[in-house]
């Protein structure tokens, strides 16, 4: 993830990505009505753009990166803002040798990264372990799409997006049911000289084994 360590100075510069991350915490929000009481876990945050978003909501946030350069500037605007139920963690959860914790969350969310990892039914099981039971994953991530939205990206081996029957039915194998699935936000990226369009989804899976 070296190139995001290069971006994350300048990561919160750019209006789209706060905007993004502003409709995906209200469609968060307002389906799962979350309380002070719940606990939630950030996997992918970046510089934690989604969880300012939804850090009223929460009684604690665990943001997680495996970005060092990304956590470093997450944790400066922590310590500058005195935000004191935002734990920032430096971690691979799909690294050989971790240990989750088990039921210890309320919600998981995550905003465009489950389309850079590898093994979506490894992640999938892991997010079910640290869940509590009737609680909610929220993915938000690209819809299939042609592999262009990463074209300027050296090197990129993710997914080109998901097929959302197909990512529904990995996450039903893994013990959730599919309580949410919309599409809430377009992204508009130039390529070559010309504007595409890449829809984005939330799907909302609820633990119930």
């Amino acid at each position: 993830m070296k190139h995001f360590d290069k971006q994350a100075k300048e990561w919160d510069n750019d209006p789209k990505k706060i905007e993004r991350a502003t409709t995906i915490a209200k469609e968060i929000t307002d389906f799962i009505r979350p309380n002070k009481t719940m606990n939630a876990f950030e996997f992918g945050c970046g510089t934690g753009l989604l969880s300012y978003q939804l850090k009223d909501f929460f009684g604690t946030i665990t943001l997680a990166d495996t970005s060092e350069g990304m956590i470093k500037v997450l944790q400066e605007k922590i310590a500058n803002e005195n935000i004191k139920h935002f734990k920032p963690l430096f971690i691979d959860l799909l690294e050989d040798g971790f240990t989750v914790t088990e039921n210890e969350y309320e919600v998981i969310y995550t905003l465009m990264t489950l389309h850079h990892i590898d093994d979506t039914n490894k992640i999938l099981k892991i997010f079910n372990t640290m869940l509590k039971t009737d609680g909610y994953l929220c993915i938000a991530d690209l819809v299939k799409e042609d592999g262009s939205f990463h074209s300027n990206v050296p090197g990129f081996d993710g997914h080109n997006g998901f097929d959302r029957e197909k990512l529904s039915a990995i996450l039903l194998k893994n013990g959730f049911e599919i309580a949410y699935n919309e599409i809430p936000l377009v992204i508009e990226k130039e390529i070559d000289k010309k504007v595409r369009k890449y829809p984005v989804f939330l799907m909302i899976g609820k633990k119930i084994n």
